[in-house]
């Protein structure tokens, strides 16, 4: 009788022990998928079209199509370039050291307006990719000289406003693959713009990520669908290993 109602409570609490730890590897092995495998940037010789990729076996046979590795890590890049020169936030001039300034650059200010705002995206610095679901776009931008009263600093993300100040934080997890425009507009008190900056980003879909994520979920599947003693055998032999 003891024996049979141990086998009940370990049957009873198996599958949850079993279900979180896969999900917990599932999760680790992700993370660890989603910074380690290289982007690809595409571009058609023809037409000048940039795409992103993971998977560039599907481009290298196609004729006029060139590609390239990119270094794509999901650190912030403000503190990498902070790291290795201390002073480079604090530089606004067109010395070529940060390219900030190289952006396209509109002014309609009115009349009345006497600052001329000298405004850049710090980061991303320049076009680049981001792995959906895993990576946010993180986006600084600096200004000088600094806001007078009445001025405000917006950023858009696709021609909609995401935040208000000079930093903002994009979750990638529902936008769709492809080109997007990140804008940085500074604003009198009566709404006209004074300056604005643009930069295009891409967002591609994370598949070596989607693949593992589609055999984990079929291994689950797989497990529930399991006699009882077969999922009793499962544990034993995993504390086996564990624990030899």
């Amino acid at each position: 009788m003891t024996f049979l109602i141990k086998n009940t409570v370990l049957n009873n609490k198996l599958p949850q022990i079993l279900l979180s730890s896969l999900m917990i590897s599932a999760a680790n092995f992700c993370m660890t998928m989603a910074t380690a495998a290289p982007i690809y940037k595409i571009v058609d010789e023809k037409t000048g079209q940039v795409t992103f990729t993971d998977r560039p076996q599907n481009h290298e046979q196609q004729a006029g199509k060139k590609v390239t590795e990119m270094a794509i890590t999901t650190e912030s890049e403000s503190s990498r370039s902070n790291s290795n020169n201390p002073s480079s936030s604090n530089d606004m001039s067109n010395n070529g050291t940060s390219g900030q300034l190289s952006d396209t650059q509109q002014v309609t200010t009115k009349p009345e307006v006497q600052v001329n705002y000298q405004l850049a995206i710090a980061e991303p610095s320049e076009e680049r990719a981001y792995r959906r679901p895993a990576q946010n776009i993180n986006v600084n931008v600096q200004i000088k000289p600094a806001l007078q009263t009445g001025d405000t600093v917006s950023i858009y993300f696709d021609n909609k406003e995401v935040a208000q100040g000079l930093s903002a934080s994009i979750a990638t997890v529902d936008i769709l693959p492809g080109a997007h425009s990140i804008k940085t507009v500074v604003k009198n008190q009566k709404g006209g713009i004074l300056q604005q900056v643009t930069r295009t980003v891409y967002v591609i879909q994370n598949n070596t990520t989607l693949q593992n994520n589609k055999k984990i979920a079929k291994q689950l599947l797989a497990y529930q669908n399991l006699p009882w003693h077969q999922k009793v055998m499962l544990k034993m032999r995993q504390k086996e290993t564990a624990n030899p």
